[in-house]
């Protein structure tokens, strides 16, 4: 890997393609932050192999990504495909993924034994114990997934959902319309007369403690929450 530039690559129906960026501005357009793709790209073109300079056609191009933007199919292959990247950039990014994934398990996940959520550090425990391996560009929730199965072994945790029914007086209900949706799905919603709102949520079990904490400071404890299941 050149200090000067590196290669994102992604495969897409058994084709190649590949850009030249450069290390640390792809590594921060990947890592999320707010990046002009001019100061990414070492080169407005999209290859099938760059080390040769073959060029991708518009016609594969077209088939693969549905433009021939370069600017826009190079987005594409930093958020979806690999980038070769740093050990010390790689060892950041599985840190992070770490801790993700660890927050996703404590707030989704349950002992089935208490209903209650695994504090952070126990699940952290639990994967040093099992030795859970991160894939710092697998998804969070797949991850998290492949997670649970293993620390199964060594603590006892699954995902369950609960449904409850939440009632909102009309002074709060427009309000905390968005939060309601942000913790789980709307399974039934009713807008009564005098102005309340009246929702069926389902949700992770594990959420259900911060949502009662959430929901209780925005609406000064004026709420009701009942678990149906």
């Amino acid at each position: 890997m050149s200090r000067n530039y590196t290669i994102a690559r992604i495969n897409i129906n058994g084709e190649n393609f590949e850009i030249l960026v450069k290390p640390d501005t792809a590594f921060a357009f990947r890592s999320g932050k707010s990046v002009s793709m001019s100061d990414v790209l070492v080169i407005d073109e999209v290859f099938t192999d760059a080390s040769k300079g073959l060029r991708a056609s518009e016609k594969k191009l077209k088939e693969a990504f549905g433009t021939t933007d370069p600017v826009e199919i190079a987005k594409i292959i930093l958020r979806k495909g690999t980038l070769q990247i740093t050990a010390q950039q790689r060892r950041q990014l599985i840190e992070e993924k770490r801790r993700q994934i660890i927050d996703f398990i404590s707030r989704n996940a349950v002992d089935p034994r208490t209903k209650l959520p695994h504090p952070p550090t126990r699940i952290e425990q639990a994967l040093e114990q099992v030795g859970f391996s991160v894939d710092p560009f697998k998804s969070v929730e797949e991850q998290a997934n492949e997670a649970i199965k293993a620390i199964r072994t060594v603590l006892p945790i699954s995902i369950e959902r609960i449904s409850i029914a939440v009632k909102v007086p009309p002074e709060y209900a427009g309000k905390v319309y968005g939060t309601l949706k942000s913790f789980g799905t709307i399974k039934n919603e009713n807008w009564l007369t005098d102005g309340s709102l009246s929702v069926i949520l389902e949700m992770p079990a594990g959420l259900y403690g911060p949502f009662l904490e959430k929901i209780g400071e925005m609406t000064r404890g004026n709420v009701e929450v009942k678990i149906l299941k």
